[in-house]
Parts: structure tokens; C-alpha cells; sequence
């Protein structure tokens, strides 16, 4: 009885040392919340049903100080729930084995009182009565003395909300918004029904052309060789002369399901959370000016934007369905290969959603790609981070043979064609004092945003688009939200007129801002 609320409240303690709250703010996360555990422990003399009640209390402290072991700060975030929604079972058992201290810890903590519950109520065991009274008033002391900190923390500390300063009220909140958002995203096929790109092809039907965009995943910019990075990360793509590099590109996400939808439809951050569910993706546009589009993602079905988006080309497919594991991406050039061999049309335009760099590193690529070693310790730890980075360049390494392959696929058509790649955000690898790993974090760092962002046209493109050519080479030193621009480029690549294509977003019109 006494127990119980005091573990409850470990998560808050934690949060005072983590977040920049105010004193007062700090002092009503405790006392509040411990009063109001309290209260709910002392409603029954049958202590142990009453603590069985509270297990998804005890699930919202636990998912807290698993986040905080993994970040280092911050609630619960809305995208948190949502990835969790999203994250197909594979990635969740691949993350889940290099957390096994944090686990460890919320299973100690939380693990004991479950069962002590359980044996409780089958021995039908129950407090005295003299016990639980005496429990009642110090709850109901502890929750005046923390109504009051409330009352003293909102009317002295400017901006004050308990819905974001109050755990678990914060959460719940975040949790609720989850929930309207999962709710509007089932909709999406009814909300997105009329929507139109107004696009037609200013090219002629008869003209040739290919276009491919890739989308990696996890990858960072800081450890491309072609950005800057020391090591050999992109040892094929490094030697050619015809790839233009921007190494100052940025995702405006740090979560795949955002990140990813933005990168294939005309949205920003700015929109996205009024916008994507009224909105069709890039497909729609290709579609309508008669190419033969698809979609070949080495990710899972999630029922998120994602799939909607991926599903509006004309052929889609998700290679790890059938076998529910990740694949090696190679394999989605295999598919593409395919696609382009049957493809009647003369025009195609193509998205590959690859699984890149996402943790664990060591299963991105084959045996034979492993050129960084030892790889031989991948848990999610800060002394391992040697190893860590070793297995991560590998996976970039992986990712520069795949992009050269497409590369040379599409040189050998001999037709206008060109191929732009962007990861939809970075990663964290215990890479200051901060100790952060992974990405998806509340907060966002530099390493989880700085993606690296990469255009390649043919020869035939080139001399039939000189200009398109000169502005990429052009903006190649410039500040760049990927998230902002890559829709715009790739459709003013293709010559296709919208009413939402903005000039001043495409990185080959000539007026890029």
C-alpha cells in the first residue's frame, strides 16, 4: 500500500533531474501525483486488487523510464505512441534486445508489486482497518499540500501546464492526441478522395523518360564520405564525376512516419499536421501525366501515410511482407529491375523505400560487405559504440553499392533520366555527453536531422536539360530541407506543371530560395 505509490513515482523523480522545469513545477510533479497514487491505493482494503487496477499506471511509468534510459529526457511524445502503433515486430524485437538494463530495471520496480497483488487477492488478504485510515489522511494531506503546489506553481511560473509539465497527465494527454490522430489517419482514404495535383506533363508523350527517387532510412550525413567524412563510406560513388552532393540538407523529422510522407507529397512541417489527410502523394501527379509508376519498399506494411502514399502507384509492392523480415536492399533494385523489364510505357518513375541503417546495424547489409571491424558487439551501450559505428559506416557502405547500382541501371537505358536519394532522418550514436542513441527521440539532435541528400542525371538528361543541371550544381552549397524540397525537384525534373509545385522549393528551377 505504501510501496506502491512511491515506485509509481520514480518516473517523476527522474524527470527533475532530466527536464528544465521550475523549482515549483519540479515539487508538484512529486507530491501531486504520489498523493493521487495514494488515493486510488487506499480506495480498497483490498490492497491487492487494487494494485493489479493500476497496471497501466504501472505501463506508463515504465514506457517513461525506458524512454529516459534511451534519450535522456523528455515525456512521452505523441509520435512515441504512434511509432509504437507503427513499428512492425521485427524492429520492436530488434530494439527491445539491446534495452535489456532498462527493462531489467522497470521489471524490478514494477514486476514485484504485480505479483505481491496477485498472491494478495488469492489469499483474499485485505488491510486492517486502523491501517488504511491512517494511509487515507496522509493521502489526503499529501494531495492538499500538492493541489496547493499546483495552485502556487500556475499562478508564479509563466506558461505553467500541467498537461505538459504533470506526469502522467502529459502523457495522457499525448496519449489522447494519439489517439485522434490514429482515428483521422483511418479516414484518409475519405478525406483524400477528391484531392488533385491539377498536373499534366509539359513533355512529349513519345519522350522517353526515367526517374527515380530513393528514400534511405537512419542514414546520416556526418558519415558520408561524399559529405565530408573521413572514412570510406562511399567508395564507388565517390568516384564518379556526374553525382551532385549537398551536405547541408536537413529533415524537418526526426520520425519515419512523418519524415517519409513529406518527402513524397507537397508538404512541410508547417502543413503537415492540417494537411496530410487531405492529401494525395507524388504518385497522384506522376500518374495523371500517363507514367507508369510504383512503389518498392523493403518496410512492412503499417497501415501509416506510408502505405496510402506507396499504394497510390499503379504496381506497389512491400518485398518483406512474404517473408517478414527485413530484407538486404539490393533487393529493391532487383524489383526495380523487374518493373522496368515489363514496363510498357515509355515514361516510368519509381520510389524506393529502403531499410538503409535502422538499428540493429549489423543485419543491414550482407557478410561480404563488412569492411569495418570488429561489428562484433551491437548492444545499445555507450562502451560499445566503437563497434556501433563500425557496423553503421558498413551499412552506409552497403547503401553507396546500391545507389551505384541504380545508377548504372539507368545509364544503361540511354534516355533522359535522373535519381535523387534522401534519408528521411539521422541517428544518435552515444555521440557526446549526452549519451543519446537512435532517432525518434521527443527532442531532436543535429545527428538525427543532418541527412544526406543526392541528385544524379544522365548524360542524354543532361544535354536535353542543361539548365536543370547548371541550378542543381548551382544551390549544391545552400541550405536545404529535404522535407520541403524534394517533391518540388523531382517533379520540376520531370517538367510536370501542378498548381503546387513552388518554384522556390525545387533545387533545378533556377530559383530555388
Amino acid at each position: 500500500m505504501w510501496a506502491t505509490p512511491l515506485l509509481l513515482t520514480v518516473p517523476n523523480i527522474a524527470l527533475c533531474f532530466t527536464e528544465q522545469y521550475s523549482i515549483a513545477a519540479k515539487i508538484t510533479n512529486i507530491v501531486l501525483p504520489a498523493a493521487f497514487y495514494a488515493i486510488i491505493c487506499g480506495l480498497s482494503r483490498n490492497i491487492g486488487r487494487t494494485v493489479l487496477f493500476m497496471l497501466p499506471l504501472m505501463i506508463f511509468a515504465a514506457f517513461q523510464i525506458v524512454l529516459l534510459n534511451l534519450y535522456g529526457e523528455s515525456i512521452i511524445a505523441v509520435d512515441m505512441f504512434i511509432n509504437v502503433a507503427t513499428t512492425n515486430v521485427s524492429e520492436a524485437t530488434e530494439l527491445l534486445g539491446s534495452l535489456m538494463l532498462a527493462i531489467a530495471i522497470v521489471c524490478i520496480l514494477y514486476l514485484p508489486p504485480l505479483i505481491s497483488g496477485g498472491i494478495l487477492v488469492y489469499r483474499k488478504a485485505k488491510v486492517e482497518a486502523t491501517a488504511i485510515r491512517k494511509f487515507r489522511r496522509t493521502s489526503l494531506a499529501l494531495a492538499a499540500a500538492g493541489m496547493a503546489m499546483l495552485a502556487f506553481t500556475g499562478f508564479t511560473v509563466p506558461g505553467y501546464m500541467a498537461t505538459r509539465e504533470l506526469f502522467p497527465i502529459n502523457v495522457m494527454s499525448n496519449l489522447a492526441s494519439a489517439i485522434v490522430r490514429t482515428n483521422a489517419t483511418a479516414h484518409y482514404h475519405n478525406t483524400s478522395e477528391n484531392f488533385s495535383h491539377h498536373a499534366f506533363t509539359t513533355r512529349p508523350d513519345s519522350m522517353p523518360e526515367v526517374y527515380v527517387m530513393v528514400i534511405g532510412e537512419t542514414s546520416r550525413a556526418e558519415n558520408w564520405q561524399l559529405m565530408g567524412y573521413g572514412r570510406p563510406t562511399n567508395p564507388r560513388l565517390s568516384q564518379r564525376n556526374d553525382i551532385t552532393a549537398y551536405p547541408k540538407a536537413l529533415s524537418e523529422s526526426n520520425t519515419t512516419h512523418k519524415s517519409v510522407p513529406m518527402l513524397m507529397s507537397h508538404l512541410d512541417a508547417t502543413n503537415f499536421g492540417d494537411s496530410i489527410y487531405y492529401t494525395k502523394s507524388i504518385f497522384e501527379a506522376f500518374n495523371a501525366c500517363g507514367y507508369s509508376t510504383a512503389f518498392i519498399s523493403n518496410q512492412r506494411h503499417n497501415h501509416s501515410f506510408i502505405d496510402f502514399f506507396g499504394e497510390q502507384a499503379r504496381h506497389c509492392e512491400f518485398i518483406t511482407d512474404s517473408t517478414g523480415l527485413p530484407q538486404h536492399d539490393m533487393k529493391t533494385v532487383e524489383c526495380m529491375i523487374r518493373h522496368i523489364s515489363r514496363s510498357k510505357p515509355k515514361k516510368i518513375f519509381m520510389v524506393l523505400h529502403t531499410y538503409g541503417s535502422h538499428f540493429n546495424y549489423r543485419e543491414r547489409y550482407p557478410e561480404d560487405m563488412v569492411h569495418f571491424t570488429p561489428t562484433d558487439n551491437t548492444e545499445a551501450r555507450a562502451a560499445n559504440r566503437p563497434q556501433l559505428l563500425n557496423a553503421y559506416d558498413n551499412s552506409i557502405r552497403y547503401t553507396d553499392l546500391m545507389l551505384d547500382s541504380i545508377i548504372n541501371l539507368l545509364e544503361s537505358l540511354k534516355v533522359p533520366a535522373a535519381m535523387i536519394y534522401a534519408s528521411d532522418h539521422g541517428e544518435d550514436i552515444f555521440d557526446d555527453r549526452r549519451g543519446r542513441f537512435l532517432h525518434a527521440s521527443p527532442t531532436g539532435t543535429y545527428h538525427q536531422l543532418h541527412v544526406p541528400l543526392i541528385l544524379w542525371m544522365s548524360g542524354e538528361y543532361r544535354h536535353m536539360f542543361p539548365q536543370k543541371y547548371a541550378s542543381a550544381e548551382m544551390y549544391k552549397a545552400c541550405n536545404i530541407s529535404s522535407s520541403a524540397s524534394l517533391f518540388h525537384t523531382m517533379i520540376d525534373i520531370a517538367g510536370i506543371s501542378t498548381p503546387y509545385l513552388k518554384p522556390e522549393s525545387a533545387l533545378t528551377g533556377g530559383k530555388y530560395e
